[in-house]
């Protein structure tokens, strides 16, 4: 029994030490992450336990990735097993001007080959308050989508609260089927996660013009509107990132909620690592909505979290609730703790 369950994948990433290019790597660093175990990951650090749901391959590498989870805190009991092999992704991590490079392997990894009816969700939903996923996982099978759906199905049986993160990504499946996929998983999401991006991708709500370098409140306002007016959503989360370069960042979000935003303070980041920044954000505003927090705490509460995770290598948001409260409240001074 855990407060929250995520489902999703988990790959192995190997990315290229530092900054260095691809043909100047020597070697590769390997950890793991993916979208919905890093919002596991996050909530744990803050004191809830969570689940992870996945299927993994009956193999080292697999049994790496769970022991990694467990020895963070992460529930993994109800791990299926089955498949031949753990989804990869490659990483070039890019600098100023130079952008990341991210490369999939994961073509018929273990996940995608899932099934309804191999899990048992009714078990998995004992007890919880919160699930979570994002578009990536329904992105990766027509039964990967089957999965979500019965899960989202069992999960509003049980009364639980379903946050889903839209994650379009380009890589992995067409606008034209994400939007036909994900509008028919929308009606089963309560707290709908989201950037300007991938409103546009995934539902055809278009936004603010991402390469403009400014943020305009409004555009996102009637954006989280029209989601809501559209399917019902009962909040509208949306990150604010301001792309100055691959190392420099504005950071920010709203919450939207009965036609009324909150936005958080904005941070201007030297990012270290940005992969896993979006899912620091997910999980630092579950906590918070789990917590009680109003909107206005909350959405802060998760910038402040997002920030902090720009700053540390590695999918995992591997910060302390006292350190995000700290920045939240203020102290963003960076100096020395002793």
């Amino acid at each position: 029994m855990s407060d929250v369950i995520t489902f999703g994948e988990i790959m192995m990433r190997l990315a290229t030490p530092g900054f260095l290019r691809w043909n100047q790597a020597p070697h590769l660093e390997l950890t793991y992450g993916g979208g919905e175990a890093n919002v596991a990951v996050s909530c744990v650090n803050y004191g809830l336990t969570a689940d992870f749901v996945t299927r993994l391959p009956k193999n080292d590498m697999a049994q790496r990735a769970i022991n990694e989870l467990r020895g963070l805190g992460v529930g993994t009991s109800h791990i299926v097993r089955g498949g031949e092999r753990i989804g990869i992704y490659f990483l070039e991590s890019g600098a100023s001007q130079r952008a990341s490079k991210v490369t999939y392997d994961r073509a018929h990894s273990a996940i995608a080959e899932i099934k309804p009816g191999e899990v048992n969700w009714d078990e998995v939903f004992k007890g919880a308050r919160w699930f979570h996923w994002t578009g990536i996982t329904p992105a990766l099978s027509d039964t990967a989508a089957e999965v979500v759906e019965e899960a989202c199905e069992a999960a509003k049986k049980a009364g639980v609260t379903i946050s889903a993160d839209l994650n379009y990504r380009k890589k992995l499946w067409s606008k034209e089927k994400a939007q036909r996929v994900m509008s028919d998983l929308a009606e089963l999401i309560d707290v709908c996660i989201a950037n300007e991006e991938d409103a546009e991708s995934v539902f055809g709500i278009k936004g603010a013009e991402v390469t403009s370098g400014k943020i305009e409140h409004r555009q996102y306002e009637e954006v989280a509107g029209k989601l809501v007016d559209k399917f019902k959503f009962k909040k509208v989360a949306i990150t604010l990132r301001e792309s100055h370069s691959a190392s420099r960042n504005g950071w920010s979000a709203m919450l939207y909620e009965n036609g009324k935003s909150c936005f958080s303070r904005k941070y201007d980041i030297t990012i270290v690592d940005r992969v896993g920044g979006g899912d620091s954000f997910a999980g630092g505003l579950i906590y918070a909505l789990l917590r009680g927090d109003d909107n206005d705490k909350a959405i802060n509460f998760a910038v402040a979290a997002s920030c902090l995770k720009h700053t540390i290598p590695g999918d995992y948001n591997r910060v302390t609730l006292e350190e995000v409260e700290a920045l939240a409240k203020g102290d963003a001074s960076g100096r020395v703790q002793r």
